[in-house]
C-alpha cells in the first residue's frame, strides 16, 4: 500500500513518476498490477451482527450467570419446577432484548454507502464509466458538478471548481479548488489542490490523478480506526456489573456465615445445602433482567417519540449520565446551509435578514426593525438585483417544498430576492443576459453582463478586496460619490470578526465593445454594498444548551471551521463567554510532546477550531480519561472516531452513514433539542430502573431477615424455594414490570448529573432498602413465629399466610417505590395507571392460585377465608406508614 500522506505538497511530475502514470491514463495490465498492490477501493467494515449474535449476547450478563448457577443448584436438589421458573425467565428476557436490538441494528448498517458510486475515468487513452471500487492510484478521474469524488486525488486541471467536504472537514463553506502545490503541514480542510474520497461536487469540473484508494483514503483512515477500535462500555453497564459483584459477594458471605451456624447447631450437609439454595433465591433478583429490559424497552420507545432512536437497549440510560457534550458544529449546532443575514450600504445603514436556510421565508428589517418592501426606488433595489443576475443557482418553491442547486452562496441570494419580494426570472425577464463570468479562484469574482433598451451593464460580486479595485465610486442613495475604501474595508473586517462570510457587489453600464476577460477595463465600477453570510444557529440551539448547563452538563463545540467564526458562533451559544480562547489544531499538534500542557490545553477551553478527525478522538480520550462521561455528537465521516470512542455516541439523520454506523443513538431531526430530550429520558429511565432495584432488593431484604430469624430462633423456613420463586418472578415480576412504566419525575434537569463513580447502592438506596425490608421481615417474621407459637394451626397453613402477607407487603410498597423521596399520596396514579393494574393482576393471580388445586399443590397454598384476608391485608399497611415517616424525616434534612 502507498502510506504517503504529503501529496499535495508534491510536484505533479513527482506524483505522475511515483504511479508510473501519464495524463492518457493506465493501461489495462497497469490497472491489474496495481490492484494487486494496493487492492480495491472500498472501506474496511464490521460485520454484521446476526440475530443469533444478538441473543447471545444477551446471556453474557453477571446476573444472568447468577441466575444460571441457582437453577442448576434447583435441579441438583431434585427443585425441577424451580430451575423452570428460573429459565423461563431468562429466556424470556432474551428474546425481549434480541427484538430490541435486532430492530435498531436492521437500518444501522451502511458503511460501505460512501464510495459505492460510478466514477469516470481515463484508461487507455479513453474515458470510461466504472464502479468506483475499480478505482487504483495512477488513475485519471474527471470530476463534474453533482458527482462523488470517488478516491483521493490531486487535481491537474479546475474550472470554477468547489466540493462539499464538510462530512470530512467540518467545513460549512465548499471547499474552492486550484492547481498547484500547498505545504507540506497543511491541514486536510486547507488542502485546496486535493479532492477527497465521498465529497460531492457543487459546481464546476476537474481532473486528477488518484493518490490513494480505500483504506489508505481520509477516509479510509478514519474507518479504520472506527473498525478496530473499541467503545466505551455504557454506565449502566459499568453499574450493573459492580451492583451484581456486590450481590454476588454478600450473598456468598452471608451464606459461608449462615452454614457455619448451622453446622455448630449440628444441622446434616443437606439441610444446610437446602437452606442456602432457599436463602440464594431470596437475595437474587430473578425478576430484574426482565425489568431492566422492559424499562429500557418503554425508554427507548419514549425517546423515539422525541426523535432519538436508540440501537442497544444499555445505551438508553447513556445519555442520561453525560456529564460533557462533545458536539460538532455544522449541521448540529447551526442548520449547514449559507443565509444571507446583514446587508450594509456604501453609507453605513444596516438591514438584518430574518429565516435561515435555503428557502425564501423571512423579511428584510430596517434599522428600526420594520420589514421593508420591494420597490424600484429603494437603496437595496441596485444591489438586490446586482445579486439576482450575477447568479447561476436556482431557489424555487413547488407544492409547498423549496427546491434548491448551485452554489451556496448563489440559492442564498436567491432566497433574499424571494424576502425582498423579487425573483430571478422576473428581471431576467426585463433584460438580455449576454454573458456569465464563472468564479475563478485566482480572480474572487463572478458576473454576469446584460442588455436592455439602455445598453450593456456588468453586473459584479465577489471578494470585498477584490471588488473594491475594480470600483471608483459608490453608490448613496440615488446619486455616486467617490469611493471610501477605509470606511468599507473597515466594516467588512467588522463583519468578518463576527463571524460572517462577506461578499461586495458593484455594476457599471459599458460600452457596446466591452471586454469581460480584460480585467483593465474593470476599473470605473459603482460599489453597491456588502452581503453577510453565516450558517445560521438552529432556533432551539441556544435555549437546549442553557439547559443542559442548569442540569449541570458542560457543553465544547469541536468544530473544523476557522477560530473565529467558531468563537462567534460559541458565544452566541452561551458555550462560550469573553475569557474563552479557542484550541486549534495547529495549537494540539504544537504541543503534543509535552502531555501535561497537551492535556491541560484540551482541559482549559469549551472550543475547538480546525481539528483533525484523529485530534477530536484524542481530546475525547482526554476528557474520558478525566472522569468524564461524555457523549460525542456528529454527523460527519471526521466524527466518527469520536463517536465510536465516547460512552454515548449521538449520529445525526441527514449524517453520513459512517457517523449512524457507529452512532449508539441516532437523532431523527438533526435537532440540539431532541439530544437535551434524550438526556431528560435517560435520566428518567435510570430513576426508574433505581424504582425497580429498590423494589426487588428491599423484599429480598425482607426474605432473607426472616428466614434469618427462623434460623436464629430454631423454627422451620417459613417459605419454600418455589415460594420464593413466585414472590420473586410472578407477584412481584408484575409488578416491577408495571413500576417501569412510571413516568419521569419533574425537575430531572435541575440537578446535576449522577458522579460516573456513583453506585446504585448509594446511601440512600442503602437506607430505603434497609429500613423498608426490616419492617416487611419484622412483619412476616413476627406473623411466622406468632402463628407457630401462639396458635395450633399446622405449618403448611401458617406457611400460606406468611406468603400471602409477603404479596400484601409487595402489593402496598411497590407504591413507596414510585418516588424515593416524594410522598406516596403526592404521586398521581393517572403517572402510571399500568401500576394499579399491575398491582391488582399480582394479588389477582395469587387468590386464584390458593384456589385451584394444581397450584395449591406446586405452590403448597391452601384457600383461607375472607376474614383471614382482610386481616393479612390489614397487617401490611405499616410498610406504608414507615416508609412515609421516613421520607419526612429525609426531606426534612436537606
Amino acid at each position: 500500500m502507498h502510506t504517503k500522506n504529503n501529496w499535495h505538497s508534491l510536484d505533479l511530475d513527482e506524483i505522475f513518476t511515483s504511479f508510473q502514470s501519464t495524463p492518457k491514463g493506465l493501461s489495462d495490465n497497469e490497472v491489474i498490477e496495481k490492484r494487486t498492490k494496493f487492492g480495491s477501493n472500498v472501506l474496511p467494515t464490521n460485520k454484521r451482527t446476526t440475530v443469533f449474535q444478538i441473543f447471545i449476547r444477551q446471556f453474557l450478563n453477571p446476573l444472568i450467570f447468577v441466575l444460571v448457577a441457582a437453577a442448576f443448584a434447583a435441579i441438583a436438589i431434585g427443585e425441577s419446577g424451580d430451575s423452570l421458573f428460573i429459565f423461563i425467565v431468562i429466556f424470556f428476557n432474551a428474546f425481549i432484548g434480541t427484538y430490541q436490538e435486532f430492530k435498531a441494528e436492521e437500518s444501522a448498517f451502511s458503511l460501505q454507502q460512501l464510495i459505492k458510486i460510478n466514477a469516470r475515468i481515463k484508461r487507455n487513452n479513453s474515458l470510461v464509466n466504472l464502479p468506483a471500487e475499480e478505482i487504483v492510484p495512477g488513475d485519471i478521474v474527471y470530476l463534474e458538478s453533482g458527482m462523488k469524488v470517488p478516491a483521493d486525488m490531486r487535481f491537474l486541471e479546475v474550472n470554477n471548481l468547489e466540493i462539499d467536504e464538510s462530512f470530512l472537514t467540518g467545513e460549512s463553506i465548499p471547499s474552492l479548488k486550484f492547481v498547484g502545490t500547498t505545504k507540506e503541514n497543511t491541514l486536510v480542510a486547507e488542502r485546496k489542490n486535493m479532492g477527497f474520497a465521498g465529497a460531492t461536487v457543487l459546481k464546476g469540473r476537474g481532473i486528477g490523478i488518484v493518490v490513494a484508494t480505500g483504506t489508505v483514503t481520509q477516509v479510509g483512515q478514519i474507518s479504520k480506526s472506527v473498525t478496530e477500535s473499541e467503545s466505551a462500555k455504557p454506565p449502566l453497564v459499568q453499574r450493573m456489573e459492580r451492583f451484581m459483584k456486590q450481590i454476588t459477594i454478600i450473598i456468598a458471605v452471608i451464606s459461608v456465615i449462615l452454614a457455619i451456624i448451622m453446622r455448630l447447631q449440628g444441622a446434616d450437609f443437606t439441610a444446610i445445602f437446602f437452606f442456602i439454595v432457599a436463602l440464594a433465591v431470596s437475595a437474587i433478583p430473578e425478576g430484574l433482567p426482565i425489568a431492566l429490559t422492559v424499562a429500557l424497552s418503554i425508554a427507548t420507545k419514549r425517546m423515539a417519540k422525541r426523535n432519538v432512536l436508540v440501537r442497544k437497549l444499555t445505551s438508553v440510560e447513556s445519555l442520561g449520565s453525560c456529564t460533557l457534550i462533545a458536539s460538532d458544529k455544522t449541521g448540529t449546532l447551526t442548520v449547514n446551509e449559507q443565509t444571507a443575514k446583514v446587508i450594509t450600504l456604501p453609507n453605513g445603514n444596516q438591514f438584518s435578514i430574518t429565516g435561515e436556510g435555503y428557502n425564501g421565508i423571512g423579511t428584510i428589517n430596517d434599522a428600526a426593525n420594520n420589514p421593508i418592501t420591494f420597490s424600484t426606488e429603494h437603496p437595496l433595489a441596485n444591489l438586490i438585483k446586482t445579486a439576482l443576475i450575477a447568479n447561476e443557482a436556482t431557489l424555487t418553491l413547488d407544492n409547498e417544498k423549496w427546491n434548491y442547486s448551485g452554489d451556496s452562496m448563489d440559492i442564498a441570494l436567491l432566497g433574499l430576492g424571494y424576502k425582498f419580494g423579487i425573483q430571478q426570472n422576473e428581471i431576467l425577464n426585463e433584460v438580455t443576459l449576454l454573458q456569465t463570468i464563472a468564479y475563478e479562484s485566482e480572480k474572487k469574482f463572478a458576473g454576469a453582463i446584460t442588455q436592455n433598451t439602455e445598453g450593456k451593464q456588468l453586473f459584479v460580486k465577489g471578494a470585498v478586496e477584490t471588488i473594491l479595485g475594480f470600483c471608483n465610486r459608490m453608490q448613496i442613495d440615488d446619486t455616486t460619490v467617490p469611493l471610501d475604501i477605509e470606511k468599507i474595508t473597515t466594516d467588512a473586517e467588522a463583519l468578518a470578526k463576527k463571524g460572517y462570510r462577506v461578499l461586495a457587489f458593484a455594476y457599471e453600464n459599458v460600452s457596446a465593445d466591452f471586454d469581460e476577460t480584460n480585467e483593465k477595463e474593470y476599473s470605473s465600477l459603482v460599489f453597491l454594498g456588502l452581503i453577510s453570510f453565516i450558517d445560521p444557529l438552529r432556533p432551539e440551539a441556544i435555549a437546549s444548551i442553557a439547559e443542559c448547563h442548569d442540569a449541570g452538563i458542560k457543553v465544547i463545540m469541536i468544530t473544523g471551521d476557522h477560530p473565529e467564526t467558531a468563537l462567534t458562533i460559541a458565544k452566541e451559544l452561551g458555550i462560550a463567554n469573553q475569557n474563552t480562547k479557542v484550541v486549534t489544531g495547529q495549537m494540539l499538534t504544537k504541543h503534543k510532546e509535552n502531555k501535561e500542557i497537551w492535556q491541560d490545553l484540551i482541559l482549559s477551553s469549551t472550543v475547538f477550531a480546525r481539528v483533525s478527525p484523529q485530534q477530536k478522538l484524542e481530546i475525547v480520550e482526554v476528557l474520558i480519561e478525566k472522569g468524564e462521561f461524555v457523549a460525542v455528537t456528529g454527523d460527519g465521516v471526521n466524527d466518527a472516531p469520536a463517536l465510536k470512542k465516547a460512552n454515548i455516541g449521538v449520529a445525526m439523520g441527514s449524517g453520513t452513514d459512517v457517523a449512524k454506523e457507529v452512532g449508539a443513538m441516532i437523532v431523527v431531526d438533526n435537532n440540539f433539542a431532541s439530544i437535551v430530550a434524550g438526556i431528560e429520558e435517560g435520566r428518567f429511565a435510570y430513576d426508574n430502573v433505581r424504582k425497580v432495584i429498590y423494589l426487588l432488593i428491599s423484599t429480598g431484604t425482607a426474605e432473607i431477615f426472616i428466614f434469618l430469624v427462623a434460623l436464629l430462633l430454631g423454627l422451620p423456613l417459613p417459605l419454600l424455594a418455589v415460594q420464593l420463586l413466585w414472590l420473586n418472578l410472578v407477584t412481584n415480576g408484575i409488578q416491577d414490570v408495571s413500576l417501569a412504566f412510571e413516568k419521569g419525575e419533574k425537575g430531572a434537569m435541575k440537578h446535576p448529573p449522577r458522579n460516573p463513580k456513583e453506585s446504585i447502592f448509594d446511601r440512600l438506596m442503602i437506607e430505603q432498602n434497609m429500613i423498608s425490608g426490616l419492617t416487611m421481615g419484622i412483619l412476616a417474621a413476627g406473623l411466622w413465629y406468632y402463628l407457630l407459637e401462639y396458635t395450633t394451626i399446622e405449618e403448611a397453613s401458617a406457611r400460606n399466610l406468611v406468603l400471602l402477607l409477603m404479596v400484601f407487603l409487595q402489593n402496598f410498597h411497590v407504591f413507596n417505590c414510585r418516588s424515593e423521596r416524594v410522598s406516596t399520596f403526592k404521586v398521581s396514579l393517572k403517572n402510571n395507571i399500568i401500576l394499579v393494574f399491575g398491582v391488582l393482576l399480582a394479588q389477582g393471580i395469587h387468590i386464584l392460585s390458593m384456589q385451584i388445586p394444581f397450584m395449591q399443590q406446586i405452590l403448597g397454598v391452601e384457600k383461607i377465608s375472607f376474614d383471614h384476608w382482610v386481616l393479612v391485608a390489614l397487617l401490611a399497611i405499616p410498610i406504608v406508614l414507615v416508609m412515609e415517616i421516613y421520607k419526612m424525616i429525609k426531606n426534612a434534612r436537606i
